[in-house]
């Protein structure tokens, strides 16, 4: 599942573009809007002032290069620590990764992820067939939180529309759904982001382009298509 494009709520637009710049995405301000490619993945923000909570997003770093984006992005933004003070993190069981978070604009929890299972080869030649540049490759968006009021039911609607939970069994508060290009991370709304705890998922409307047969509606405002 390639997320192909995803429509997001920011609460500054100025703020958004500056910090996507400073990551060294191309970025386009044009009508309302901010356009940020990523890799082979395109990001349309929206400013919605009262928009609370946080967004959540993961980005693809190639397999292999880890160590060197751990060392860059701690050297352009806030790097993320958990309660134990770690920073760097495995993921879940059979997800076959490791993470590095980080703070974006606005509150948004990011993420550099190193998917093992994707061939370093294939993971450059993404990030190439996009127009992402900057000193370090970024393949896709590959996670995109999303808080729904019954994340089971979520996981039913998206089964229907050929989607299918990743690695693991759902759970009622958090599940993954997609692949390992990419996943749908559905929390119910009290589930605080991980590592750091301390903020909420947002509510705001979001829209995935992520090449379904038929768009699916999970909840009011949040649109896979």
């Amino acid at each position: 599942m390639d997320i192909r494009q995803a429509q997001l709520a920011t609460r500054s637009l100025d703020d958004t573009a500056r910090f996507w710049e400073r990551l060294g995405c191309p970025v386009d301000r044009t009508d309302g809007v901010v356009e940020v490619v990523v890799g082979s993945t395109r990001l349309l923000f929206r400013e919605l002032p009262e928009m609370t909570g946080a967004l959540h997003l993961a980005i693809t770093i190639p397999a292999g290069t880890f160590d060197v984006a751990a060392a860059w992005i701690a050297g352009i933004a806030t790097v993320l620590v958990d309660a134990d003070g770690r920073d760097e993190f495995d993921g879940p069981p059979n997800w076959n990764s490791r993470s590095v978070y980080f703070e974006g604009p606005d509150q948004q929890l990011l993420e550099l992820i190193e998917r093992r299972d994707l061939a370093a080869g294939a993971g450059a030649a993404r990030a190439s067939a996009g127009v992402s540049t900057g000193p370090l490759p970024l393949v896709s968006v590959s996670e995109v939180g999303i808080a729904v009021p019954d994340v089971l039911g979520a996981v039913e609607t998206l089964r229907r529309a050929g989607l299918k939970p990743y690695a693991n069994p759902p759970g009622e508060g958090f599940a993954a759904v997609g692949d390992v290009d990419g996943l749908v991370i559905l929390v119910s709304p009290e589930r605080r982001w991980f590592p750091t705890a301390d903020r909420l998922p947002s509510t705001a409307p979001v829209v995935l382009d992520v090449g379904l047969d038929t768009p699916v509606e999970l909840t009011p405002g949040v649109l896979l298509r």
